[in-house]
């Protein structure tokens, strides 16, 4: 049986990609900050039923928050948000694998923030699983056939941006969390859920209620949609933050690169987007950095 931590990834990464392409498909109608509101708004109210079951499934109270808590819940809150916002940007002018695949190279910076902000050891054989899965990356970016442009440009480096913010974002989560103390994993993963969301949810209706009314007003239109991707956003984020609780952010976020598997799924079944040799290369290279790090970690 594998640790409960790689369990829980693989879950939540799947989770994840459905969330990540029903808010592609809401980018049309509501833009990408309307988009990005979705996966924060919606998702609050399902990360309230699961801070309660955690709190009845552990026979605990609910951890007393603190300063240093907040703190870490309200950056990690800001960094996901830029982060969610700069990816559906980049695939208003990519295609959904290829975004993906520039915000994965995300477990370097999380394994360089991690060491940084939260002193995260990082093991030799995890470096080296960490730059052969990021090479995949790497590979299935580039395309030696494509002239750089300034129009190809930026999507690339809204995306790695955003790779950026994700990583942030994770290890601010993971602080948050470890800054609860030694409870029980499962409630200072959903407490952490729930203060974020809360916030995320806060700061984006204040923002679009003030400069993007339309999009607003548009999300609440299109509920059926908005509440589905709500619901899959913060499932994966529950998993995600279990994971963050058991083990650093940089394991969490390497294995997390399985949802380069999964985005190629819905790039081929859902949007009708074809996979070049290159890209298939990358993911293998991918795959054998997640399997290296899952193997020996």
């Amino acid at each position: 049986m594998p640790p409960l931590w790689i369990v829980t990834t693989l879950i939540g990464s799947g989770l994840q990609t459905a969330r990540n392409a029903m808010q592609r498909s809401l980018i049309g109608s509501l833009g990408a900050i309307g988009a990005t509101q979705v996966r924060f708004l919606y998702g609050f109210p399902f990360a309230l039923i699961f801070l309660v079951l955690a709190a009845v499934m552990t026979g605990s109270t609910i951890p007393a928050l603190n300063p240093s808590f907040v703190g870490f819940a309200f950056a990690g809150a800001l960094c996901q948000i830029t982060a969610t916002a700069l990816m559906l940007w980049a695939m208003q002018s990519r295609s959904f694998s290829v975004t993906i695949a520039y915000t994965k190279t995300e477990p370097v910076q999380v394994a360089l923030f991690g060491a940084l902000v939260l002193g995260d050891p990082l093991s030799l054989h995890a470096s080296w699983a960490i730059l052969v899965a990021t090479l995949g990356v790497i590979l299935m970016v580039l395309n030696p056939k494509e002239r750089l442009s300034a129009s190809g440009l930026r999507p690339a480096l809204a995306g790695l941006a955003a790779g950026g913010f994700f990583a942030l974002s994770s290890v601010f989560f993971r602080g948050a969390i470890v800054a609860l103390g030694d409870g029980p994993f499962l409630l200072r993963a959903s407490t952490a859920l729930t203060v974020s969301l809360g916030m995320q949810s806060i700061i984006l209706l204040i923002y679009m209620a003030s400069f993007d009314r339309q999009a607003l007003t548009g999300s609440i239109t299109v509920w059926r949609s908005s509440l589905f991707a709500g619901l899959m956003g913060s499932a994966a984020s529950q998993l995600w933050f279990i994971g963050f609780a058991l083990t650093s952010a940089a394991n969490v976020r390497t294995l997390g690169l399985v949802e380069m598997i999964y985005a190629q799924i819905a790039t081929r079944g859902i949007f009708n987007e074809k996979t070049t040799r290159r890209e298939w290369v990358g993911m293998a290279l991918i795959l054998i950095g997640v399997g290296a790090l899952v193997a020996l970690g």
